[in-house]
């Protein structure tokens, strides 16, 4: 792996893999009496969260402390950015108090490449605006293969507000590194622009019609709509969105038997998903956040461990 994880782009197939078979290791200390390993102890990691955030901050703060790393959450409304101080001096005064990695969710799009080029500690992106979600993207194909096993040539469908989306943006470069067949969803209005290129050089397919693509994929990650994000009409009504693109009830009959559901949180029930839906015997939302955990344990162990930490010695 590189020094930081800022985007897909920063893993290889081989350091995806690597990761999972990390991830599983660390996913049996979750069922532990005792949730401890000592791979990161004497290590100090802060996570700098400029936007409001439940699952990946507590996520990435269990991790850091079940592999006995000291982790301090410092949040924008608790630090010298809202007295009007700039990111940059403001990352390298935390910085300079001796700390091992910095974990960063920022509204801009770029912000964490940015801090990464003023600082020599590892940076892990937990989002950067519209732009990436890197190890959101590792936890849902994490997911994927402990419900499908390999996913080469398995058929994922993304369906929702991709405009918007930096789950959309890293799952797909992750999801099609492993093989998998992609299909995104969208209504026109929030299909991004560009997305005919890209998709053609990423090598997935786009569509618009949500009944036409659902009978054929293994699975279905439904993404929320980000109405605190639109400044304009996208849709008319909350329930002509969800008649034409929202998972129903009637919608999962069309799926294949045991097809698994995702969704990366938090859901808007009623509007994108059904109730039915989101609690589906195949729902599989409790596991990404389960998974979340295990992989964000082991991101933090192969950037923070160093070369001379081994993978049993994080195992003991």
């Amino acid at each position: 792996m590189k020094k930081h994880l800022l985007s897909i782009d920063d893993v290889t197939a081989d350091d995806i893999a690597t990761l999972f078979e990390t991830a599983a290791e660390m996913h049996d200390v979750q069922r532990r009496d005792v949730k401890k390993l000592p791979a990161l102890r004497g290590k100090t990691v802060i996570n700098l969260f400029f936007e409001d955030s439940t699952r990946t901050r507590s996520s990435f703060e269990i991790a850091g402390k079940w592999l006995s790393a000291d982790v301090i959450n410092l949040s924008a409304k608790g630090s010298s950015t809202s007295k009007g101080e700039s990111l940059r001096d403001t990352v390298l005064t935390v910085t300079a108090m001796g700390i091992d990695g910095l974990v960063m969710r920022h509204s801009a799009s770029g912000a964490a490449q940015q801090v990464a080029g003023w600082l020599d500690i590892p940076v892990i992106n937990a989002g950067d605006g519209t732009h990436e979600h890197p190890t959101q993207a590792l936890l849902d194909a994490y997911t994927l293969t402990r419900h499908l096993g390999s996913l080469e040539g398995r058929h994922i469908a993304i369906i929702g507000d991709l405009t918007h989306s930096r789950v959309f943006r890293s799952g797909v470069k992750c999801l099609t590194k492993l093989g998998a067949e992609v299909t995104v969803v969208a209504p026109p209005t929030l299909m991004p622009s560009g997305i005919t290129a890209w998709s053609k050089d990423a090598g997935f397919a786009t569509s618009y019609d949500v009944d036409a693509v659902l009978p054929t994929a293994d699975a279905v990650m439904m993404l929320r709509v980000q109405k605190e994000r639109m400044s304009g009409g996208y849709f008319p009504t909350a329930r002509e969105y969800t008649v034409g693109y929202g998972l129903t009830r009637d919608r999962l009959k069309l799926l294949k038997d045991g097809a698994p559901i995702l969704h990366p949180g938090p859901m808007n029930r009623g509007l994108e998903i059904a109730p039915e839906a989101a609690d589906a015997a195949t729902s599989a939302v409790l596991d990404q956040v389960s998974a979340g955990v295990a992989v964000r344990m082991s991101v933090l162990y192969h950037l923070l461990a160093g070369p001379s930490t081994t993978t049993d010695h994080a195992g003991e």
